[in-house]
């Protein structure tokens, strides 16, 4: 099917055939088209009076020439397409026969949705154009990408779902609302949607930090911290030797996905002080990390990479060309292939309870993790306590033993 011929010249025009293009190559035959300042679909759809036919038909959208807009028809067409595939199309959902009431209600929406990604964009400009930003630019895609990113098109999508015109406090209440409690995912979306918020001169509820809580480890990760002695063990069912030394990295370091791949490993060399320097390209930039348990940079052989860094995995880390986070993916990736029973992840919180029990301040802990004391708080609170606890009662036991 054509696709159809602009109303008029428009400077929109060129950035719709393009999309219909694309449509065209996929396969799909309905069409996005403009007809004055508003968009529609046109294509061929189930006969109105049910003749088992397929005429080329409009849907009306009332959603206006912009970009967008145009994301919003895009999504709405893929809703269309899905409905005919699933023989579930009705007329009944997208019949241009509304009430006049209805009519300027759907056009409110559009123009609100509008105005709420013109808001969200004006937010990531500003995210990227921070001076400290500007200082690591990968760092920042990758915090972008992972931390952001997600939560704002949750966000979309909550407004777009519950008809919600005004990018307020409600809605990023009702948003944070949606993630289990206790759980990562709120905590991050907690701390995305209060930068938003001070973007926007929102004052949020005074409990907001309170109720966003719930970063660090959920209960099945709680109980499965590897021991030492299985960290050992595990590092046997690994086949290849780069990975290996990847997993000994991991274990011995604390070191995040990526940061294997972003570190100066010179240290490890013979005679070395075998405190590795994670580079300022990483996520959190540039801190240094000793090892912990010290004998296993001998054991798990990785005094071989202070003088030969090659023997790790080849892995692209041009950051031109990738990211921080799919570097940490292609670790992932590696502990799923090997029926790891744990994640990357595991090995860096297992590390940090190590420094705890062995009595090593957080505030240092945390530098060498490359988070803030808050984070680290949060995140081990419940061996931090433990540990503060007792130390206490030895304390107290002294005491009484000497007086």
């Amino acid at each position: 099917m054509a696709t159809p011929a602009p109303s008029a010249c428009h400077p929109f025009d060129g950035s719709l055939a393009a999309h219909n293009n694309a449509l065209a190559t996929a396969g799909i035959t309905l069409r996005i088209e403009r007809r004055g300042e508003r968009l529609g679909l046109r294509g061929p759809l189930p006969c109105r009076r049910g003749r088992g036919t397929q005429p080329v038909q409009r849907i009306s959208l009332g959603l206006p020439a912009t970009d967008a807009g145009l994301d919003q028809a895009l999504q709405q067409l893929r809703q269309v397409v899905r409905d005919l595939q699933l023989q579930r199309f009705s007329w009944s959902q997208w019949s241009s026969r509304r009430t006049p009431a209805d009519r300027p209600q759907r056009v409110e929406a559009a123009a609100a949705t509008v105005t709420i990604r013109t808001q969200l964009h004006t937010f990531e400009e500003a995210f990227f154009s921070d001076a400290r930003r500007r200082r690591n630019p990968a760092g920042s895609r990758t915090t972008w990408t992972a931390a952001y990113l997600p939560y704002l098109r949750r966000l979309q999508a909550t407004a777009l779902q519950n008809s919600h015109t005004v990018l307020d406090v409600t809605l990023l209440d009702r948003v944070l609302e949606s993630y289990a409690l206790g759980s990562r995912s709120r905590q991050q979306c907690g701390t995305a949607l209060a930068a938003l918020a001070k973007q926007l001169g929102l004052d949020l509820p005074e409990d907001w930090r309170e109720r966003a809580g719930g970063y660090g480890l959920h209960l099945a990760q709680f109980r499965q911290l590897p021991s030492d002695g299985q960290i050992i063990q595990m590092l046997e069912e690994i086949p290849n030797p780069s990975w290996r030394l990847v997993y000994g990295l991991m274990a011995t370091y604390g070191l995040r996905n990526h940061e294997v791949f972003f570190c100066d490993l010179s240290a490890l060399s013979p005679g070395g002080d075998q405190v590795l320097r994670v580079l300022p390209t990483s996520k959190t930039g540039e801190h240094q990390v000793w090892p912990f348990q010290p004998q296993w940079v001998e054991a798990f052989e990785l005094n071989r990479l202070g003088g030969q860094p090659q023997l790790l995995p080849r892995v692209k880390t041009d950051l031109g060309r990738t990211t921080l986070q799919q570097v940490g993916r292609r670790v992932a990736e590696q502990f799923r292939r090997y029926g790891l029973p744990i994640t990357p992840y595991d090995l860096r919180h297992a590390w940090a309870v190590r420094t705890i029990h062995i009595g090593l301040p957080d505030t240092v802990a945390a530098r060498m993790m490359g988070h803030s004391v808050t984070i680290h708080t949060r995140t081990y609170h419940h061996w931090i306590t433990r540990r503060d606890q007792q130390q206490a009662v030895d304390s107290a036991l002294a005491r009484q033993r000497t007086a």
